[in-house]
């Protein structure tokens, strides 16, 4: 889930509220004494709440889909892929809509991203092999990268500081209905209709966030953050660096499913693209958690990454250890939505605001306690809602930490910086996700439990056979990852 919301991130100091385009002024006053619902921002809120909600509905039901998809196209061998590809041109879009919506305004970036979303869903459904199938899912990742950062600079020019926290929460509550609703429709419609209609179907539902989200964005945000200066060029150094860090993502990726010493030669191409991707692309001082913005960069990446590499494997471990069913293992993990967005509206209260970092502390020292807990349903004795009760607290906390990180890094960055800040932390966040499932897949192989691509047509089949270390070496290493992540967010105040 969190993989696929909005973020932030790069450099900057705090502000006070952003400037207002001329075209919103005659609004200002009403909004300052309303909530994101009140009549100056219902639509807004709405429309952008909507797009958010596509966006989960669309991770949750197509994921269920996908393996059906990738056996009657014959492409089992590229099921891997059919994720890789969203991800790897995410990264260059996240760039460069940071890079437009700080120029132009985030409207053109916005509009452009949820068209190419649905594009590339209507290709997907639409594909008679399965190279046409990954080639949609580019199409698609390259509409959710230019959403995800459009959406945060919507955030950052048309709320008021005090708002911020209350849309955030919005945002982690309307993954909720998807997370418990998404799989088990996908799957019905799968069953009688079949997968393609999963995919073609969505994009209906575009529609109407279109209709009510664009308008409201043209009146309260749209054009650069100030209309009596020119608009700077576009950075090619930047754009250069993100096709670096998407080819380097996909590389490693591509390394990771491979088992013989042939890998290394990707891999090494992939670091090689990489490090000078990412020394350019984050915060100076984000590798050693400086105070500030590089720690609130470093600390999305931690969690995410820990927690997304911990969860993929849930699933997976109930199926081969504990003779779970595919659906009752995936319901094993549908209370965290409802617990996630929870800690998400327990960050937005304004009493809590100076305690926040101790709240980022606590909730990732939940998350490596959930973490380091689930592999304790490989003792027999151990009841199976064991894992379901701890992973309810592990998206509590992680709740508390996503949303928190966006509200300091909106926090943290001028109007003008707010885009290039946005693309950095969504990069923090997707490139740790690669790392450590890169890592965690390795060991998981190392010991008996097969290659990533190979755990993924487990689960769709309910096949058997891991080997217990083998899930141990996943959840112990990302738990201890986790409680990095507790330093790491004691320092994301700046001194």
């Amino acid at each position: 889930m969190s993989a696929l919301e909005p973020r932030d991130a790069d450099t900057g100091t705090a502000t006070d509220e952003p400037p207002i385009p001329a075209s919103a002024l005659s609004s200002t006053a009403p909004a300052e004494t309303g909530g994101v619902l009140g009549r100056s921002y219902r639509a807004l809120s709405i429309g952008i709440v909507s797009v958010v909600f596509l966006i989960a509905f669309e991770a949750t039901a197509v994921g269920t889909a996908m393996p059906v998809a990738a056996r009657e196209l014959d492409g089992i061998p590229l099921y891997a892929f059919a994720f890789s590809a969203y991800f790897t041109t995410s990264l260059f879009a996240m760039v460069l809509s940071g890079q437009w919506a700080d120029r132009r305004g985030p409207l053109g970036p916005l509009a452009a991203g949820i068209s190419a979303f649905g594009v590339g869903l209507l290709l997907s459904g639409t594909a008679g092999t399965m190279w046409l199938f990954v080639a949609g899912r580019a199409v698609q990742g390259l509409g959710g990268g230019l959403v995800i950062v459009a959406l945060y600079v919507v955030i950052s020019r048309a709320y008021p500081e005090r708002l911020r926290p209350s849309i955030m929460a919005a945002f982690a509550a309307s993954w909720v209905i998807p997370s418990v609703v998404g799989p088990l429709a996908s799957g019905t419609v799968t069953e009688h209709l079949g997968w393609r209609w999963v995919f073609i179907g969505i994009p209906v539902l575009v529609v109407f966030p279109l209709a009510l989200a664009l308008p409201a964005i043209r009146h309260r945000a749209s054009g650069p953050p100030d209309p009596s200066a020119g608009a700077e060029p576009y950075d090619r150094r930047r754009i250069l660096l993100a096709l670096g860090i998407s080819l380097g993502a996909g590389l490693l990726q591509y390394a990771g499913q491979q088992r013989n010493w042939f890998a290394l030669l990707p891999a090494a191409a992939g670091f090689a693209l990489l490090v000078p991707a990412v020394r350019g692309l984050l915060p100076p001082g984000t590798g050693r958690a400086a105070r500030g913005l590089p720690s609130v960069v470093l600390l999305r990446g931690v969690a995410a990454g820990s927690f997304i590499a911990a969860e993929s494997f849930v699933p997976l471990m109930l199926v081969t250890e504990r003779g779970l069913s595919p659906t009752l293992a995936g319901l094993s993990l549908a209370a965290g939505g409802g617990t996630w967005a929870l800690g998400s509206f327990v960050q937005s209260r304004p009493r809590l605001e100076p305690y926040r970092e101790r709240l980022m502390v606590g909730g990732m020292v939940l998350v490596a306690a959930a973490i380091a807990a689930a592999p304790s349903v490989l003792i027999d004795a151990v009841p199976v809602w064991t894992l379901a009760v701890a992973w309810a607290f592990g998206c509590f906390g992680m709740g508390m930490v996503i949303a928190s990180t966006s509200v300091l890094l909106l926090k943290l960055s001028a109007p003008e910086e707010a885009g290039a800040n946005s693309a950095a932390l969504q990069i923090s966040d997707g490139l740790s996700n690669v790392l450590l499932l890169a890592a965690g897949g390795a060991a998981f192989a190392a010991l008996g439990g097969g290659t990533v691509g190979a755990v993924h047509e487990a689960v769709a089949a309910g096949g058997s056979g891991s080997h217990p270390g083998a899930f141990a070496a996943v959840f112990l290493p990302m738990a201890g990852v986790a409680l990095v992540g507790a330093w790491v967010a004691s320092r994301v105040r700046a001194q």
